[in-house]
């Protein structure tokens, strides 16, 4: 964390991870599936305008096509789709007038991009987000609101199984400095960690 910002982390459970980077503030049990929870922890932020609102959640689970099930399907939905465009619609009272949103999403979302097939909610999810995010970009640009989706790269977590080419660290230095040169002009767009554009 550099000193000059100052960061809320809001999660469902804190990780020591989290707490060694000494945010500014850390509100746990915040769940992007809950609306209840979601305001009881935007509480937190008083008074606060954010300039920068960094949505990050994801769900994978790897069904096969003859393993694919209902509750699979809508629990990756929930927390893929649905959650980010709840948790934009509950921070933007929270958010400074030329701030920006951004949604990290998955070139597993991607149509063009789909050469391999498989993982069929976590594809299908991404790609409803994908659409939602646009959606998002086009009613807030009105309003001043920067609004685009970023692809953070294969990154070393549990959901990959560690088996990223790319670690956390790396994905947020390379994500902070491609936000801190995106504008207006941008929002509505997907883009990979290098900067580059990605199809839908």
């Amino acid at each position: 964390m550099q000193a000059r910002h100052q960061v809320f982390a809001f999660c469902r459970n804190a990780s020591q991870d989290l707490r060694s980077v000494r945010p500014k503030s850390i509100i746990e049990n915040f769940d992007v599936t809950n609306q209840i929870t979601m305001r009881v922890g935007l509480r937190s932020l008083d008074s606060a305008k954010l300039d920068w609102l960094i949505h990050v959640s994801g769900l994978l689970r790897p069904v096969t096509f003859s393993r694919f099930n209902q509750s699979s399907l809508l629990e990756q939905f929930q927390v893929n789709a649905i959650g980010p465009v709840l948790t934009v619609q509950a921070f933007l009272p929270y958010l400074a007038q030329r701030s920006k949103i951004v949604i990290l999403t998955s070139k597993l979302g991607s149509i063009k991009e789909n050469v391999s097939g498989g993982s069929y909610g976590y594809r299908m999810s991404k790609s409803a987000l994908n659409m939602a995010g646009k959606s998002m970009s086009e009613e807030l640009r009105p309003r001043g609101k920067t609004l685009f989706l970023l692809h953070p790269g294969f990154v070393k977590t549990d959901m990959t199984g560690f088996r990223g080419n790319i670690n956390p660290a790396e994905s947020a230095r390379a994500m902070i400095k491609i936000i801190s040169t995106k504008s207006l002009r941008d929002s509505g767009s997907f883009f990979n960690i290098d900067g580059t554009k990605l199809p839908w």
